[in-house]
C-alpha cells in the first residue's frame, strides 16, 4: 500500500464538474493498492498518516500531524500509484491490486478513516475526477506499509 501525502492549504476533487470532496489545511492523500494489501494494511497506514508529523509547531518545525492541527484528509483512490516503472517506457499494473478488491478495501479505507478522524472528504472510486489543490510548502511524502 502507498499513500502519497501531500500537505495542503486546500484541496477539492470534482466528478463531471461537480464537487463531491474539499478540505481546507490538511492532507490531500493519494492511496494505490497492491496485491497483498488487507485491511491489517490498511490499518497500519491509517494510523501512521493520521499520525505523521508534516505540519509545523510554534518553532516553524514538522512536529505537528494532521490529527494535532485538527486538519482535513482528502482521500483520493489512485491505482496508478501501484505501477511498476522499473523497465520500458510504459507503466506495468500486474502488481495493482484487481479493481473489485481494490474497491472494497478502498472502501474500507475510506469507512475506517471517518472512523478516526473528524474531518475526512473523498474522491469517487474509479471514476475520472479532477484534483485541484494548493500545496502547502511545497511538502510530500510517500508513504509505504
Amino acid at each position: 500500500m502507498k499513500a502519497l501525502l501531500q500537505r495542503v492549504v486546500r484541496a477539492q476533487v470534482d466528478v463531471e464538474g461537480e464537487c463531491v470532496g474539499s478540505i481546507e489545511q490538511g492532507l490531500l492523500v493519494f492511496l494505490g493498492l497492491d496485491l497483498d494489501d488487507d485491511p491489517a494494511t490498511a490499518d497500519r497506514m491509517l494510523d501512521k498518516l493520521l499520525a505523521y508529523r508534516v505540519f509545523s509547531d510554534e518553532s516553524d518545525r514538522m512536529n505537528n500531524s494532521v490529527a494535532d492541527i485538527g486538519g482535513g484528509v482528502l482521500l483520493i483512490s489512485q491505482f496508478t500509484l501501484s505501477a511498476d516503472t522499473r523497465k520500458g517506457l510504459r507503466p506495468g499494473f500486474s502488481t495493482a491490486m484487481p479493481p473489485a478488491q481494490a474497491s472494497a478495501l478502498y472502501d474500507y479505507v475510506l469507512q475506517r478513516l471517518k472512523k478516526l478522524h473528524p474531518k475526512v472528504a473523498a474522491g469517487v472510486f474509479g471514476a475520472d475526477m479532477q484534483v485541484s489543490l494548493t500545496n502547502d510548502g511545497p511538502v510530500t511524502f510517500l508513504l509505504e506499509v
